[in-house]
């Protein structure tokens, strides 16, 4: 097993209530699935919006992990358990191509700011979940 795949499990099964579980949160559904994403990675107190906020999470955990544990982020954006299935709405990027990659070409790519929008937010979660900071 991937040692951020490890990781991921070993959070997961210590930690069974999360502050970003939907079931009691206020969901609202786009058809403006790009622009919306677009909106997570430049705005912050947005809300929940889906399935955009999965595409800019996705995009997010693919980045950082590539950046602590190697490889590329499009193999990352393309494992199904990327976040873990606990997500509903997440898709992989052979699933959806052209979604994905409008994003990315509005946000320069996998260069775009993480000090930005909800990607603060998405890092603490990130670096919690893989336990980052704690090695």
């Amino acid at each position: 097993m991937d040692e951020w795949k490890l990781r991921q499990e070993i959070y997961h099964r210590l930690n069974t209530e999360h502050t970003d579980d939907l079931n009691d949160k206020a969901v609202v559904f786009t058809n403006n699935v790009v622009e919306d994403a677009i909106r997570y990675f430049n705005e912050r107190d947005i809300g929940w919006i889906y399935p955009s906020k999965s595409y800019m999470v996705g995009i997010c955990y693919a980045k950082w992990l590539s950046e602590e544990f190697g490889g590329k982020p499009l193999d990352y954006l393309n494992d199904s358990k990327l976040l873990y299935g606990n997500d509903p709405y997440f898709v992989t990027y052979d699933e959806d191509k052209e979604t994905y990659d409008s994003i990315l070409n509005k946000i320069l790519g996998w260069d775009f700011n993480s000090d930005l929008g909800m990607c603060p937010d998405v890092k603490g979660y990130f670096t919690e979940e893989f336990q980052i900071d704690v090695l």
